[in-house]
């Protein structure tokens, strides 16, 4: 699994954020998904990468602006993760 943060800029709400995590669930395949107006981002856990290209795509098509991706390896965590 793989945690993509996605910097986004526009976001100003609580319902901007609503706004990217419906798009994000609409249009990729997410285990989760999570969006803060005030840190810019959005952070989705996916099985299988997503190409910058589409993520562009899926944000721009909602009026925002997307900036970049990161990613990196995801480990689920709790007390459950170490019975694997």
């Amino acid at each position: 699994m793989e945690k993509i943060t996605v910097k986004i800029d526009g976001m100003m709400c609580g319902m901007c954020e609503s706004h990217m995590n419906d798009t994000f669930r609409q249009n990729f395949k997410v285990k989760k998904v999570s969006s803060s107006h005030a840190k810019g981002e959005t952070v989705v856990i996916v099985d299988e990468d997503i190409p910058d290209e589409k993520l562009k795509e899926a944000v721009e098509k909602t009026g925002y602006t997307f900036i970049s991706a990161e990613r990196e390896p995801y480990e689920k965590k709790g007390f459950f993760a170490r019975f694997k």
